[in-house]
Order: C-alpha cells, then sequence, then structure tokens
C-alpha cells in the first residue's frame, strides 16, 4: 500500500485546511484498517494526532485537537481525510498519513502516540507540510 498526502500550506492563524491521503496498491480490506495521522514539527518528536479504526468508524483524537479537528475516511475513494480549522502557530509542522491492519484498542492509541511508537503503523506516507503564522 503507498499513501500520498495533499493538502498542505500556509495559512493565517484562525483559518482552515484539509489534509488528503490517498491509498494505492493493495487496498483489499482497506475500508476496516486503522488509519492516523501524525505530525513532526522541527526539533520535537513525532506525535499523533487523529486515528480512525475502519471496522467500526470510531475515532480519537489528541487533547490538542480540542475539537478542531475531523478525521474521516472516503471508503470508495481510498482517501483519508483531516479537516483542520481554528488553526494556530503551534500546529506548524509536517503532517503524515499511516495505515495498518491492528485492532480497535491499538489504533486509538495512535491518535495520542509520541516518539517511536508513532511510527509503528505498517504503511506510512511522506508527508505534507502546514505553516501557520
Amino acid at each position: 500500500v503507498q499513501l500520498v498526502e495533499s493538502g498542505g500550506g500556509s495559512v493565517q492563524a484562525g483559518g482552515s485546511l484539509r489534509l488528503s491521503c490517498v491509498a494505492t496498491g493493495n487496498t483489499i480490506g482497506w475500508q476496516s484498517d486503522c488509519m492516523a495521522w501524525f505530525r513532526q514539527a522541527p526539533g520535537k518528536e513525532r506525535e499523533g494526532v487523529a486515528a480512525i479504526f475502519g471496522a467500526d468508524g470510531s475515532t480519537n483524537y489528541a487533547d490538542f485537537v480540542k475539537g478542531r479537528f475531523s478525521i474521516a475516511k472516503d471508503n470508495a475513494n481510498h482517501t483519508l481525510y483531516l479537516q483542520m480549522n481554528s488553526l494556530n502557530p503551534e500546529d506548524t509542522a509536517m503532517y503524515y498519513c499511516a495505515a495498518d491492519r491492528i485492532a480497535g484498542t491499538i489504533c486509538r492509541k495512535f491518535a495520542r502516540c509520541s516518539g517511536a511508537f508513532c511510527g509503528a503503523l505498517a504503511y506510512r506516507g511522506q508527508g505534507t507540510q502546514v505553516t501557520v503564522s
């Protein structure tokens, strides 16, 4: 499975962006997979942002999201989204998507991961830069 992110850019504080992550390749069963968004700012560890467990649609978010972000999947188009509203400069980072076929109880943990554990999902994209000024 290959993952390609897009939708990043530069916005002013208070603005919005919608990130996309398109999955290609062996996507059989993709709709049931765990998918997540992570971010990494310069000089900081990678951290979880949000996760969605495809089998039941359950979602989980990092505390800093505070209702500003929303994760969603479009199964028909093999696309994962992250709608980000009320952005602030602390949200500036490279944003990555990842996917794996794991249990929901483990999937939700990736929304709040930090460091090396955030890299544990099998399939990862190259990232898209988000800059908030």
